[in-house]
């Protein structure tokens, strides 16, 4: 039986624990990206970016959820590393068979699914990780009601994407 799920989920329970003890912020990743891009559109416009209402409130700079995200990177490679698994594919299998091998086609929707998924962790006030672990950690009917309808919502668009009956 492989523990790593269980080694990992309980590594985030603690993290979560510790993220409300020392900073009282909850574990979030979604305002690491929205800092980013303010962090891109400042090193190309300059200081025009600050002037920005939405950069007034989430300034364009690198905190500690932005290190977050660059944890999870860093810890993700190093997990398939160590465990053998780190291989570079541009199309996966799955991908590959219900669309074909089309590497242009498979960054495209890449790029949209992200911005997709970018614009909806805004509009939803947070991501998968914020509303799934923080959210539901603090009993709130919202994050609740959210990861709901994100595992839905994956499910039933899996099954159209790939055209697998459920």
């Amino acid at each position: 039986m492989d523990w790593t799920p269980y080694i990992a989920g309980a590594g985030i329970g603690v993290l979560s624990w510790l993220a409300f003890l020392l900073s009282d912020r909850p574990i979030g990743c979604s305002t690491a990206y929205a800092r980013t891009s303010g962090m891109i559109e400042h090193a190309v416009r300059g200081k025009a970016v600050l002037d920005r209402a939405y950069y007034k409130q989430f300034a364009p700079k690198v905190d500690w959820e932005w290190m977050l995200v660059l944890g999870v990177v860093i810890g993700a490679g190093a997990t398939a590393l160590l465990t053998g698994a780190f291989a570079l594919v541009w199309v996966p299998p799955a991908f590959e068979a219900a669309f074909g091998p089309s590497v242009p086609l498979r960054l495209a929707v890449a790029l949209a699914g992200g911005v997709l998924m970018g614009i909806g962790s805004r509009w939803a006030g947070g991501c998968t990780s914020g509303h799934g672990i923080s959210g539901t950690l603090q009993l709130a009917l919202s994050s609740w009601v959210a990861v709901f309808v994100f595992f839905a919502s994956g499910i039933l668009f899996a099954f159209l994407l790939y055209g697998v009956a459920p």
